[in-house]
């Protein structure tokens, strides 16, 4: 990594906490979801940066992926917990982070995913182990009364890339990746009431181009055409603003042109919690980009 590198994921991350520490303050109860998520993206692209990835807001057992449709209606109410994740790039260069906001009476909850990831930041070093990672994140959580996700991780960035080796698991697991001088990546515990455990939801907002193949469909030409300046970043269905877009994409993802980010969810009636930075790994421990 040379210093113009460094630079723009320095950049990245303290524009991106500036952001989010910022936009949080805008989850109250009555606000409307689709204004807010639209106000932080257009934030993001006033201060000449652009997203990583549509801006993910999730909420109560809704644990990722999930982001504003096309003329959403709702609103936060009364004892949600919302999950603001915010990426946000300069040259392609990724700061990933995220944190959430109470409107019941849940501060353990968060507690537990914020002392996780503070835990998991103070054993990166050249030599740790991702599993070490994920045995400090699991340790708070679970002292707390909690369960981390065990099948959502932590993941490298790299250049237009979100999701890279090494995989910082949630959980702690024998060995795992040996951590690495110069190595980029995120942290992201999830902490919940519910089983440990997402699964898809039916609910589809989010998709990114995994290869080039051509297609016959003048829709699907004009879809691929305003999602190639995203160099395969995710892209939300509300960015597209065409016709048929319930056909269209479904017909590119079984096509494997696209893939597609349905929301994942711990059971219903759980909270999740979910606290994120992103780090580089330096000689003497890590830099957090996004603090």
């Amino acid at each position: 990594m040379n210093d113009d590198i460094f630079e723009k994921y320095r950049d990245a991350g303290v524009l991106a906490a500036k952001i989010l520490r910022s936009s949080a303050q805008g989850i109250r109860i009555g606000a409307s979801y689709l204004d807010l998520v639209e106000s932080i993206e257009v934030q993001v692209k006033e201060e000449g940066a652009a997203l990583a990835f549509p801006l993910n807001l999730s909420l109560n057992e809704d644990a990722a992926h999930d982001t504003a449709s096309p003329g959403d209606v709702r609103v936060f109410t009364k004892g949600d917990v919302a999950k603001l994740d915010l990426g946000v790039q300069i040259d392609g260069y990724i700061a990933d982070t995220a944190t959430t906001i109470d409107l019941g009476r849940n501060s353990l909850l968060l507690e537990a995913s914020e002392q996780a990831l503070d835990a998991a930041i103070k054993v990166v070093r050249p030599g740790a182990t991702a599993g070490d990672l994920g045995a400090a994140i699991q340790k708070e959580i679970e002292c707390r009364g909690y369960r981390p996700i065990s099948n959502l991780t932590g993941h490298g960035l790299d250049r237009y890339i979100l999701h890279r080796p090494p995989s910082i698991p949630n959980v702690g697991i024998n060995g795992g990746v040996v951590l690495e001088e110069g190595m980029v990546f995120a942290i992201e515990p999830f902490a919940t009431t519910g089983s440990g455990h997402v699964g898809e939801k039916t609910r589809k907002e989010i998709y990114s181009q995994v290869s080039q193949k051509p297609v016959r469909i003048p829709a699907a030409r004009t879809i691929l055409n305003k999602v190639k300046d995203r160099h395969g970043l995710p892209f939300a269905r509300r960015w597209l603003n065409e016709k048929k877009l319930d056909i269209t994409l479904p017909a590119l993802v079984r096509s494997q042109v696209l893939h597609v980010y349905p929301v994942l969810s711990d059971i219903p009636g759980s909270l999740v919690s979910q606290h994120e930075h992103t780090v580089i790994v330096t000689s003497e421990g890590c830099i957090v980009t996004t603090r």
